[in-house]
């Protein structure tokens, strides 16, 4: 029986909009797509957002992977508020899960600079039982031990959650531990399938 809705954050109940971003501090195409390689699609972003190196690190390392960008690594991620925006479902929608009597709680990869700087984007937070964030924990999906440690954090059964997240190998490794798991492809979808999932009982 599903007591628990456990939720991922980017791109479920918030926008990652990075390249939207980018585009309205007046970056082109082609610089995106230098500036998402030596950040985002690099090992060391992983790294950023589990703690396990610091933003002055991070950004260090960026820019050694193309040092020819340094000025525009620095404007595009001096500060990042805009960068992650809450989509306009996710309160209606944990607050109707929780009426319903669940408890819900996230489960997510986040920095530490996203969580200080975009925080209108976790206004959903406040409704919420609690959850982890890959900074506080120094861990990162799809780590098994940071499903383990979430779980035992608060007392929970993973054959009493569902897991929501849009990375299919996220999903996976909350299956193989026991989790009822939903990857994420659009707001109706998800709800669908919740709803199945409380109909087998």
């Amino acid at each position: 029986m599903i007591k628990n809705i456990v939720f991922d954050i980017g791109n479920v109940l918030v926008d990652f909009r990075l390249k939207e971003f980018l585009a309205e501090k007046g970056f082109d195409g082609p610089m995106i797509k230098r500036l998402l390689k030596a950040s985002v699609m690099s090992p060391y972003w992983e790294q950023f957002e589990r703690a396990d190196i610091t933003e002055q690190e991070a950004m260090k390392a960026f820019v050694d992977l193309d040092p020819e960008i340094e000025k525009e690594l620095n404007e595009a991620f001096s500060n990042i508020h805009g960068m992650l925006t809450i989509r306009e479902y996710a309160i209606p929608w944990i607050r109707s899960l929780k009426e319903t009597g669940y408890r819900v709680y996230y489960l997510s990869n986040y920095s530490k600079k996203a969580y200080d700087e975009c925080q209108d984007s976790l206004a959903f937070m406040k409704d919420m039982d609690g959850g982890f964030l890959s900074f506080q924990q120094r861990m990162t999906k799809p780590d098994p031990r940071m499903y383990t440690s979430f779980l035992e954090r608060f007392g929970l059964s993973a054959q009493e959650c569902a897991f929501i997240d849009d990375t299919e190998e996220n999903v996976a490794v909350a299956e193989d531990l026991g989790f009822h798991g939903i990857v994420f492809r659009s707001y109706e979808d998800a709800r669908e399938r919740l709803a199945a999932l409380a109909a087998k009982g």
